[in-house]
């Protein structure tokens, strides 16, 4: 611990050595359509080598400047162990009353939730202030596109928005750096680590960094077993991981000394695309071929009108949603069509603690449920658990943009509420009508 500290502090110092100029310029903001009423502010770092002729890759850094990050980004650039990057630095936003005093602090609202609002406010209202912003000198920022091109950071409330921001969106941020983050019993982060292990890996590279003695409030959990917890879950997933456990509290000293040694870990073989790693969930792993994506494919000739739930393959058992739940009930279906014996007994995940929107759903072979939802297309067990998550295609990215999922041979189709289709390539195979999948027992 004594040497890699003494190696931060060396390394700190070539920084300061390093350093290069750079223009920091502050801006105000009030007014939000996603956090109603809020006012925030934020402070963008445009690096000295940064021309205004190339679009320039993008670290947003929330609560602000933390870590001396202007000072190590600086270094960095000017040794080119990380590309000309331009930098925000984002407060979270509170309300004001007519004097100007405090009457909500929106922190807790923003960073803690685990679903994706943040990520649509960063993509929608705070970066869209900083692309095609001009310079007094006259250089115009131009932000690269591509996800693998940005990066974000956060400690504590803001570690854990750094990760879900990325978790959501890769294709908006594909590096994130977690300080001491909350993935407690706040607003839903002890739940992540579970959604990790069933999710299809997501093309992001994440450093964790807590200390054993970090518990901020024991009542929400202890926030070095919940990053330990998220680490193991990212392991098992299959994710470029770096974690840097130490004996330190909650705070944001260790992530200051470490800094400059993971931005240059982050960013060590930019511009490559960071890739989607290997899982070693034994459903998915039956399920996901490499490189298959959503395309868009011809409508099948007369889908039928849209159902609400799903027959089992012979015909026994049948699934319907309950409003007002993220549940889905069994029943057993007569020879008649009649239905009785209903229980509550699928059970799907959702983030921060929000009703599902549930659309389509259907069986393949195996006798498993795919359910479309906003939380992904969930894959259910015989046993009514959730063995699988699949993301949803770009085109559609609510549960009500579709109308039909289709198993098929070898692909799985949905079809859109706007009348266009599209398909990904699975190792799954449709149901042969009348005949009962072989059981999965009880385990």
């Amino acid at each position: 611990m004594k040497k890699l500290f003494l190696f931060s502090l060396l390394l700190c110092c070539s920084v300061c050595r390093l350093a290069a100029a750079h223009v920091m310029e502050h801006v105000e903001h009030s007014g939000s359509l996603i956090y109603p009423g809020i006012s925030y502010s934020m402070d963008i770092y445009v690096p000295e080598q940064y021309t205004g002729l190339e679009p320039a890759c993008l670290y947003v850094g929330l609560d602000g400047v933390l870590c001396r990050a202007p000072q190590v980004m600086d270094s960095l650039i000017a040794s080119g162990a990380m590309p000309v990057t331009i930098g925000v630095f984002l407060q979270p936003g509170v309300i004001k009353d007519g004097n100007g005093e405090v009457l909500r602090y929106n922190r807790s609202n923003q960073f803690d939730a685990t679903d994706a609002t943040f990520a649509r406010f960063l993509e929608t209202e705070v970066l869209p202030q900083v692309a095609g912003r001009r310079l007094a000198d006259g250089r115009t920022l131009v932000l690269s596109p591509r996800g693998t091109d940005h990066m974000i950071f956060g400690l504590s409330s803001g570690g854990i928005a750094a990760f879900t921001a990325a978790w959501h969106r890769p294709d908006l941020f594909a590096r994130v750096f977690s300080g001491v983050g909350t993935f407690v019993a706040m607003r839903g982060g002890n739940d992540l680590q579970a959604i990790v292990r069933k999710s299809e890996p997501r093309p992001i590279r994440v450093q964790l960094q807590d200390g054993s003695n970090d518990a901020w409030n024991p009542l929400f959990g202890h926030w070095y077993e919940g990053n330990q917890l998220l680490a193991s879950a990212l392991e098992f997933a299959g994710y470029d991981l770096s974690c840097d456990w130490s004996d330190g509290g909650h705070n944001v000293r260790r992530a200051t000394e470490i800094f400059p040694q993971v931005m240059t870990w982050m960013w060590r073989d930019w511009p490559t695309d960071i890739k989607p790693g290997t899982t070693q969930n034994d459903l998915l792993v039956k399920l996901l071929i490499d490189g298959a994506l959503w395309h868009e494919v011809e409508t099948p000739h007369n889908p039928g009108a849209p159902a609400e739930g799903a027959i089992y393959p012979d015909s026994t058992l049948a699934v319907k949603p309950e409003r007002g739940s993220n549940c889905l009930w069994q029943w057993v279906r007569n020879t008649d069509g009649g239905l009785t014996h209903g229980q509550r007994f699928y059970w799907l995940h959702s983030y921060d603690n929000t009703e599902l929107a549930i659309g389509p759903m259907a069986f393949d072979s195996n006798g498993n449920l795919w359910v479309v939802t906003d939380a992904g297309i969930q894959i259910c067990d015989q046993n009514g658990r959730v063995r699988g998550i699949v993301m949803l295609p770009q085109q559609a990215a609510l549960a009500s943009d579709v109308t039909h999922i289709i198993i098929g041979e070898g692909a799985v189709t949905l079809c859109l509420a706007n009348g266009t289709s599209v398909a990904r390539n699975f190792r799954v195979t449709p149901p042969t009508p009348g005949a009962r999948p072989k059981s999965q027992g009880q385990g």
